[in-house]
């Protein structure tokens, strides 16, 4: 039995669409392998953004500025937000970071109330040696942020060392506090 030419025609029509889908998944398979909390930001290896921001109205915890990050040992900068589930999540991590003595953990406040964060922290603790309150959210794009949480970690001459995506967690720490180690070791 022979194929007429109307059905080689659908055949090829069915096929095609087939063939350039499968061709995509395994291009994007492929091209996303990794872990993607692990996204390489283009600021490794480069200071951190300059920027000055305010202390949350109404708190006792100082406000942040670039400056603050060279400040010749690790520190851990972490954005977040009180209306950010995640951030909730990865919380009790960040006050078990705050009681090391070889980093200084410092928090950007991202498109956040004053009063919903001053609340956030009250009730879950506060961790920070310093909060900057980024009401527009503008900091938190020139950092490079695709949303909270993140967490950069900077050595002691204000160079961003490593970004994490995502909420920290307790099967992910150990790989972050390793990379604190390597942000104590000079640049190459």
């Amino acid at each position: 039995m022979t194929e007429t030419a109307p059905q080689k025609r659908r055949l090829i029509y069915t096929l095609v669409p087939v063939v350039i889908f499968a061709g995509l998944a395994v291009s994007l398979f492929f091209g996303l392998g990794g872990d993607p909390r692990e996204l390489r930001s283009v600021l490794i290896g480069k200071p951190a953004p300059e920027f000055a921001l305010p202390a949350i109205k109404g708190s006792n915890v100082p406000g942040l500025t670039s400056a603050d990050l060279k400040s010749g040992g690790v520190t851990v900068v972490n954005i977040w937000a009180s209306w950010c589930g995640p951030c909730r999540y990865e919380h009790p991590l960040l006050m078990e970071l705050s009681k090391r003595e070889d980093i200084r953990l410092v928090g950007i406040n991202n498109k956040d109330a004053a009063a919903n964060a001053l609340s956030f922290l009250n009730t879950l603790g506060q961790p920070f040696a310093a909060i900057g309150a980024d009401e527009s959210g503008r900091v938190a794009i020139d950092w490079g942020g695709y949303g909270v949480p993140e967490t950069f970690i900077i050595d002691g001459n204000g160079i961003i060392r490593f970004k994490w995506v995502g909420p920290l967690s307790p099967e992910t720490l150990t790989g972050f506090l390793s990379e604190i180690e390597k942000a104590k070791q000079p640049l190459p």
